[in-house]
């Protein structure tokens, strides 16, 4: 469709010209319920104003216009509706438009999203819009500086629940449809239009308060909602839910000094929702993924927590104060990854949120900082298009990870009072990256220019290393030690030194055996080499960390000696962030091609079994599944996999019964099996009983688990995975019986497959990409023949489906399950080539389109170097 891709200067020149006085919306969802109604009616009346009058604008609405009414003179529909756009010409001083029309329910999870529970029929619907997605449910002018106060209206089923950002005040039933009923919600505060929210449908809602004094005096009373899915009531936590909401904004209310501005506080856990969360002032919306209706681990709760703390932190940065444009879209939320990482740490009973910050998050960034479209924080986004796939590792993740950095070098105290000026000089407006700098320059006494040239405005990530001269009689005491610094910038190619504030740690064997720390000391790095002489002439310890408590943002290599110690003893580091940092180093060589994958594989077996942290054992049981399958040479991961899969048997039997170690080795079982078949009849055995663990509860999540396993190995027949469908009735075994049919490894599955993910437009966004995962469930000889028509289908997909789902489908379906045959350049696989083909022939795609292409291509690209290395593999011992 036409002009659905806003220009950053198409927005610069209507918010030059007008400014928005209030929008009053009306929706009409009483036929939701009947799958064969497509839309409802929608109506907004919107006042504004024109700086320079008699000049013309244009309003965003994608769906069917009814009428427009500019200035109480009806326009022609054919007139001035192009695409999603509504033409306004001849304006006034003053103007009021009203337009009516009819918008369509949504089963991407983009605007109106429309969802039936398999579990019991019922029909719910939510609204989710970033970055531009309120035009799919009433017109408006769609972009973030153009704040405005909001009225809802919206008329629905007189049994459900509906909740918009606004409180409550009114509920009428109608006379003329005595089954229905319309709802008003009080005007909100001025707020952009992506984090408007309505919500609709049969929900369970629970009740509480939040009441508080704070230091200044006020009093607050703010009420409290939760929602989710009736037939998920039962496994709703309620109680554990409010006690974190409460938590919470004791923490950010105090630590903030700006009471909380939005009057309620909802909460609602929604079906197939595309992402994590959404911070929609006064009503927050959560993936449903989050009521745990089987058995989840104690890093699921944290992460659980994790997200309810940003999205809270986004009450004052992001919807209190606003990036103007989605440049700055780090503004709000590289903030609030910080701030839900530090709401964790400070207001709940959790002590490793930054040790999961440090293994989970930060790693995420570094994937993404390596790719050579990686970015500044402070990105260049021209269009929506641009702003949809920059909500990335480097907005979030190291966006936070760099303000933990200026947290160290500016201070804590400094930087919490800048954000306090930051959010009383601009409520309710809209900033960009001057406007902060400002209040934390002034705060700190700091001239922050240079830092935030340094750290925001370049892309890439500085890799730290050791250079050690032994003492001059080379017996055990270090000479000279320096950090050297590796900044290259993937995108210009120039080196980009950063300062860093961070600690040197030396940990050393004591009298049990435990490797633990025994001195460190913080300094400055700069440059490409900074002289360590606090360490010169002192005893060589066992393990020397940089980086030491993860004060800063950067890629560390161990020098020998402690590499030699991390993988002969990494299990005796007693500190949990000191193991986690190894973790990282261990694992970011493995992908960087510098040592094997069976090296990490090997470490993860051996050490894996006595990690304490649940959140870190989840993640390098991932690692290693991705470097057996990815990074490992083809000649040698049936052996490597074979021998992980019988460690992680081993284990789960070692494991404390009912322990979240045991579930995460039993999942790692599954997923491994997934490309073996030695544990099939064990998998078989958990299914029906015949071989249960003891204390391992065999729920749903893991019965779909195995599953996938069974069907992947041609050991799970259609009628079997239809009558765990019909045990399992819910969302979420929907989701699992699709992509365990999908895996199936027959051609006629994966064609099956490919057509209803690529041609097809039934599945919802959820279904798609459970589709997807089990259609890459194969190995590469029964994909190859849909590698041509991948790249013969790109463009037609991006221009036809809409973002969220084209993205879904290019970034799923490239073709990265490949090996490298022995002997060849990775550059020269066929599949490079092919990619490398279309992006030459396709210099005109969008520049989103092209992203993801290249993003792709980088990552099959580092797993053929990785399998590429050539270094001897160690064997694995269980």
């Amino acid at each position: 469709m036409s002009h659905e891709n806003l220009q950053r200067d198409e927005a610069a020149h209507r918010s030059a010209l007008i400014g928005t006085t209030g929008y009053d919306v009306s929706l009409d969802v009483r036929q939701a319920a009947d799958p064969d109604v497509a839309g409802y009616p929608t109506c907004s009346i919107i006042t504004f104003t024109a700086a320079r009058p008699g000049e013309s604008t244009f309003l965003d609405f994608i769906g069917e216009v009814h009428s427009v009414f500019l200035n109480g003179r009806e326009l022609r529909v054919e007139d001035v509706a192009d695409g999603a756009r509504i033409r306004l010409d001849n304006l006034q001083p003053e103007n009021q438009v009203t337009v009516t029309g009819t918008a369509l329910y949504s089963r991407s999870g983009e605007g109106m999203h429309r969802f039936f529970d398999p579990a019991d029929g019922q029909c719910y619907l939510y609204t989710q819009y970033e970055p531009a997605d309120a035009r799919r449910v009433f017109a408006n002018f769609e972009q973030p500086d153009l704040k405005a106060p909001y009225t809802f209206h919206v008329t629905a089923p007189a049994g459900w629940q509906v909740a918009s950002n606004g409180a409550e005040a009114a509920r009428t039933l109608l006379t003329s449809d005595p089954s229905a009923a319309r709802w008003d919600f009080a005007t909100t505060e001025r707020m952009s239009t992506y984090i408007t929210t309505v919500l609709a449908g049969p929900y369970f809602k629970a009740e509480d308060r939040w009441q508080a004094t704070l230091d200044d005096g006020t009093s607050l009373n703010v009420p409290l909602a939760l929602y989710c899915r009736a037939s998920m009531a039962d496994s709703f936590d309620t109680g554990e839910l409010f006690r974190l909401t409460r938590n919470g904004l004791d923490f950010f209310n105090r630590l903030f000094d700006y009471p909380y501005p939005w009057g309620k506080y909802d909460q609602a856990f929604v079906p197939e929702y595309n992402l994590g969360a959404m911070e929609n002032p006064g009503l927050v919306t959560f993936t449903e993924s989050y009521v745990f209706t089987s058995r989840a681990t104690d890093a699921q709760y944290q992460g659980r927590a994790n997200t309810l703390m940003h999205e809270m932190a986004h009450m004052w940065f992001g919807d209190l104060v606003t990036m103007q444009w989605w440049d700055d879209l780090w503004l709000k939320e590289s903030f609030a990854d910080y701030m839900g990482t530090l709401g964790v740490d400070r207001a709940t009973d959790w002590d490793t949120a930054w040790v999961n910050f440090a293994n989970k998050r930060k790693a995420w960034a570094y994937v993404q900082d390596q790719l050579p479209t990686t970015h500044p924080i402070v990105a260049d986004i021209p269009d929506l298009e641009a702003a949809k796939q920059n909500f990335d590792g480097i907005t979030y993740a190291k966006g936070a990870s760099v303000l933990k950095q200026l947290v160290a070098y500016a201070g804590f105290e400094a930087f919490i009072t800048g954000s306090r000026d930051y959010f009383r000089k601009h409520a309710y407006g809209n900033t960009t990256l001057g406007d902060l700098l400002e209040a934390l320059g002034a705060s700190s006494g700091r001239d922050l220019a240079g830092w935030a040239q340094q750290w925001l405005q370049t892309s890439g990530i500085s890799t730290l290393s050791l250079d050690i001269v032994p003492g001059t009689d080379d017996d055990g005491v270090l000479g000279r030690v320096a950090i050297l610094q590796d900044a290259p910038d993937p995108v210009t190619g120039r080196e980009e030194l950063r300062p860093h504030r961070l600690r040197v740690g030396s940990y050393n064997f004591d009298g049990g055996g435990a490797l633990v720390r025994t001195d460190s000391f913080e300094t400055d790095v700069a440059g490409a080499r900074t002289e360590l002489p606090q360490l010169a002439g002192k005893p060589r310890p066992a393990l020397l960390l940089v980086n030491d408590d993860d004060l800063t943002y950067a890629k560390v290599r161990l020098d020998p000696a402690s590499e030699a110690t991390v993988r002969s003893s990494l299990d005796r580091i007693e500190d949990p962030m000191a193991r986690a940092l190894c973790w990282t180093a261990l694992w970011n060589s493995a992908r960087d091609g510098e040592s094997p994958a069976a090296r990490y594989v090997a470490a993860v077996a051996l050490f894996g079994p006595a990690e304490t942290g649940i959140g870190v054992l989840l993640n390098i049981l991932d690692n290693a599944g991705t470097a057996v399958e990815r990074y490992t040479p083809t000649g040698e991961r049936d052996a490597l996999r074979s021998t992980f899969l019988a460690a992680a048997a081993a284990e789960l039997d070692r494991a404390a019964p009912g322990s979240d170690q045991q579930l995460a080795w039993a999942r790692t079982l599954a997923s491994a099996s997934r490309h073996d078949a030695a544990m099939l009849s064990r998998l078989r055995g958990l299914l029906d009983g015949t071989a249960p663990v003891a204390g391992l509860a065999v729920d749903a999540e893991l019965r779909w688990h195995l599953w996938h396993a069974l069907a992947a190995n041609g050991e799970a027949t259609v009628e079997e995975l239809d009558a765990e469908l019909a045990r399992d009735t819910t969302a979420s075994g929907r989701a699992g019986h699709a992509t365990a049919l999908a895996a199936r490894p027959a051609p006629d599955a994966k064609a099956a497959a490919w057509k209803a993910a690529v041609h097809g437009n039934e599945l919802s966004n959820q279904l798609l990409t459970a589709t997807i995962t089990g259609f890459m469930t194969a190995p590469p000889d029964l994909l190859v023949p849909f590698v041509e028509p991948y790249f013969e289908c790109l463009r037609s997909v991006w221009e036809e489906r809409s973002i969220e789902i084209a993205s879904r489908i290019v970034r799923g379906l490239y073709p990265l399950g490949q090996d490298l045959a022995e002997g060849t350049d990775p550059a020269g696989h066929p599949v490079i080539r092919r990619t490398d083909a279309w992006l030459a022939a396709n210099a005109d795609a969008p520049r989103a389109l092209r992203r993801i292409i290249v993003e792709q291509r980088s990552h099959l690209l580092r797993a053929l170097t990785a399998q590429a290395a050539v270094v001897a593999s160690p064997s694995i011992a269980p």
